[in-house]
């Protein structure tokens, strides 16, 4: 079973949450369409919901490109760390009617540097970040080391199903 654009189309894992997407382009990107991100953020619910993450019946998110200027601006204000970051995510929890709220802001910039830098294909890092920022808009962090090799866990997880070698394996 495929889409349009001969994607294959997901199947719902048991349990997972249905996901509305909203994708803003502060910075173009071309190589990030929509419905590529919306793939990636889905096989994060995916992996989620496997992992027994089943607190909501709706997952709503906003996904944000911006360019060094804005994503400096963000982890400033709100991490209080004054230059851009790959990937920020604000995550809302979950509200009264059981849907979870997050935004997600990728640094398009910097993805692109930090792909290069670590000799990584373009859509492999960003496919990382992608999941890594749904993983925390999710509820998960890596604060501690056990929460730390449960979410690195997950991510492993999400970008084997999309073919993606693990991305903490350094050459």
């Amino acid at each position: 079973m495929s889409n349009k654009r001969g994607a294959p189309k997901q199947a719902a894992e048991p349990g997972a949450a249905s996901l509305a997407l909203a994708v803003h382009y502060a910075a173009p990107e071309p190589r990030l369409p929509r419905w590529r991100l919306r793939r990636w953020a889905g096989y994060a619910l995916q992996t989620a919901a496997a992992d027994g993450l089943t607190d909501f019946a709706r997952v709503e998110l906003s996904l944000r490109l911006v360019g060094l200027a804005e994503g400096r601006r963000l982890n400033r204000d709100f991490r209080g760390r004054d230059y851009a970051t790959n990937v920020l995510t604000f995550e809302y929890g979950v509200d009264p009617e059981g849907a979870a709220r997050g935004d997600v802001v990728i640094c398009a910039p910097i993805l692109a540097r930090e792909a290069r830098e670590q000799r990584k294909p373009f859509l492999h890092h960003a496919a990382h970040l992608t999941i890594h920022g749904v993983l925390h808009a999710l509820g998960y962090d890596h604060l501690n080391k056990h929460d730390a090799q449960r979410m690195e866990g997950l991510e492993i997880q999400a970008l084997a199903r999309i073919g993606i070698a693990d991305p903490y394996i350094t050459a």
